[in-house]
């Protein structure tokens, strides 16, 4: 079925996070080390694995993660691979993953992930010192979600999205290489249910869900008949649209 992309809604806020940052914070650092693990434990076949995501495998998902990472660790990065990304054209998210793929496509599978190690904490420290002054901006390119362009703040980006992007595609590499993803109650939950949080909010109707695994919970949202159950991370998948969704779990949420 062909979608009709909608106009932004200028009078709508712009998106913000809603975890407190402290969280948030953690979430990143511990993400970044169980990305850098996952890459560590590859073996040597499993980098030209096919993913979920189309056109890439293993190894071009890596380059794109290591290239967000180095992107979030230094502000002139920011600039080198927002300015490559906008003299490519086209949708801006597309050229800029394109970018990091390519960009990185020369580096040895021991060099991503010597680089990702070193990066990954450094980035997780950039992040946590962004200042509130600059997470509050508006980001200068609108984001298509569901079908419409919508407004985020830089702090969206910066404290949650570039959070649940490695944490996404470090499921895709899991499924990838047929291994079980490491989901603790302390880390993958907690990402979750801002995951189930937004999507609440942004349909707005009533809805008990049960997600099931290491990573689920309970939620109970308004009153109402609909009752869904699923496992956390096939619910993830689906509103990230690797997995079709009809309905409520049709509602897109960005990762």
């Amino acid at each position: 079925m062909t979608q009709t992309r909608q106009p932004r809604d200028s009078q709508a806020p712009p998106r913000t996070s809603t975890l407190q940052r402290a969280i948030l914070m953690r979430l990143a650092e511990v993400e970044y080390e169980r990305f850098a693990t996952t890459l560590a434990g590859l073996r040597p076949q499993d980098w030209s694995n096919p993913t979920d995501c189309p056109g890439w495998d293993v190894r071009a998902m890596a380059g794109h993660v290591l290239g967000m990472a180095e992107m979030a660790a230094s502000l002139r990065e920011t600039r080198r691979q927002q300015q490559a990304a906008q003299r490519r054209g086209g949708v801006f998210i597309d050229a800029l993953t394109a970018h990091q793929v390519e960009t990185r496509a020369h580096l040895s599978r021991h060099d991503v992930i010597e680089r990702f190690q070193r990066i990954g904490p450094r980035a997780a420290r950039a992040r946590r010192r962004t200042p509130g002054l600059l997470r509050r901006r508006r980001m200068p390119v609108a984001q298509w979600v569901g079908g419409q362009l919508e407004e985020w703040t830089l702090g969206f980006l910066l404290d949650t999205i570039l959070t649940r992007d490695p944490w996404m595609h470090r499921i895709d590499i899991a499924r990838a290489t047929g291994r079980a993803p490491h989901l603790t109650p302390d880390h993958d939950a907690i990402l979750v249910a801002d995951v189930v949080a937004e999507w609440a909010a942004r349909h707005g109707r009533p809805v008990e869900l049960q997600l099931t695994g290491p990573a689920g919970g309970s939620w109970s949202f308004g009153i109402g008949s609909t009752k869904l159950t699923l496992d956390a991370i096939d619910f993830c998948r689906t509103l990230s649209r690797r997995e079709p969704g009809t309905d409520l779990l049709a509602t897109e949420v960005p990762f």
